[in-house]
């Protein structure tokens, strides 16, 4: 379709209509819209620059973070805001507080794994201890005139300890986590509660043991070399574990030192007691089985009335297992909750570190010329 070119009006020639354009363009100005030209005192729109591909990107993504901070953008308060110290200062204490709390999981599964090897080493130490009572240890042997294997009783008494140790040794690893978390005494006295009533099954699991074989108890083959050199009538001394609890329960009150004394001092003087008592029964059995000119005929009187003599050694281990378990009691109503249960575990690490003694007693490097059993 042909357009036709505008015609001037009248009276305004082509020359001043040129010199009205400016640059000197001698073309007319084209139209902005379909309105019309736009008038002389609004100036035109600023043309319109095609960006590249980096920079729409650029506006893009300034754009999203405009939309992400709720279309306000970064502003000159936020940036204040991020380098003000207070800030810095409580960013960088959460970041402390998160550090600290996975330090204390790796701690704790670190401790985890030990009390899991302890008790596993503690098992070791039983079934070494059954093996060895039951003839299969190395460099043992039958003896002639003599079982090689202990009393059904005395193998079910060993496996019975073995299994009372790894409870045991649970417990007092969940009391001194308790401890160590510093919760509240309701909650240690639970554990505590445990532990007391855990001692009292020991004493009557020994109890039947004694009525049983009592010499398999005084031997203490069911325990570990070293706790074997501290035992006392089948079963360890009053007196020691007091010594042992003062170490690790201080500071005490003077209320608690005089108690302590005085419970010491009775528990003396029923060991020394004791003592005396089983001594005199050992060589009254001695002097028995030492007697001069023993018939055939009588020799089996002469064994009854010894007999009769070592079931009464009975009698003096219960008694013992009796001056045990109210030492404990006696113990635990003078000291306070917390107290009491650093004593349980006090106790409990001292047979740990006995039986740990002998483990590597016997794993110790051995001198080329001893002799190998």
């Amino acid at each position: 379709m042909h357009v036709a070119e505008p015609i001037p009006a009248k009276g305004v020639s082509m020359g001043m209509v040129a010199s009205m354009l400016p640059n000197g363009n001698s073309s007319p100005p084209k139209r902005q819209d379909q309105g019309g030209q736009r008038s002389p005192a609004v100036p035109p729109p600023a043309p319109t620059v095609a960006l590249p591909n980096s920079a729409k990107e650029t506006k893009s993504s300034l754009t999203k973070k405009e939309a992400t901070s709720g279309g306000k953008g970064a502003t000159s308060g936020d940036q204040e805001r991020v380098r003000d110290p207070k800030v810095r200062t409580l960013r960088r204490l959460a970041q402390n507080r998160e550090a600290a709390r996975k330090s204390r999981l790796r701690k704790k599964a670190y401790i985890q794994q030990l009390e899991t090897s302890r008790i596993r080493l503690s098992q070791l130490e039983q079934q070494v201890h059954v093996a060895r009572v039951q003839g299969v240890f190395l460099g043992t042997g039958e003896q002639p005139g003599f079982p090689s294997a202990p009393s059904p009783a005395a193998v079910v008494f060993d496996m019975e300890y073995g299994r009372w140790v790894e409870e045991h040794s649970k417990l007092i690893f969940q009391l001194r986590a308790t401890l160590n978390e510093h919760l509240a005494d309701e909650q240690l006295q639970g554990f505590v509660n445990g532990a007391m009533a855990q001692h009292e099954e020991l004493l009557n699991l020994k109890g039947a043991m004694a009525r049983a074989d009592v010499f398999h108890l005084l031997s203490g083959v069911w325990a570990s070399p070293a706790e074997r050199c501290f035992l006392w009538l089948g079963g360890f001394r009053p007196s020691e574990v007091i010594k042992v609890m003062l170490k690790h329960v201080e500071p005490l009150s003077e209320g608690q030192i005089l108690g302590i004394y005085n419970l010491q001092q009775l528990v003396q003087e029923r060991e020394e007691a004791l003592n005396h008592s089983m001594e005199a029964t050992q060589q009254s059995i001695s002097d028995t089985i030492a007697a001069p000119d023993v018939a055939p005929a009588t020799f089996m009187g002469h064994m009854s009335l010894a007999m009769n003599k070592v079931a009464s050694m009975e009698g003096f281990v219960m008694q013992a297992d009796g001056l045990r378990q109210q030492t404990l009691h006696k113990l635990h109503h003078i000291l306070t909750t917390r107290q009491a249960a650093r004593c349980m575990v006090a106790i409990a690490d001292y047979f740990h570190r006995l039986r740990a003694l002998s483990t590597l007693w016997v794993a110790r490097p051995r001198h080329e010329d001893w002799p190998v059993l």
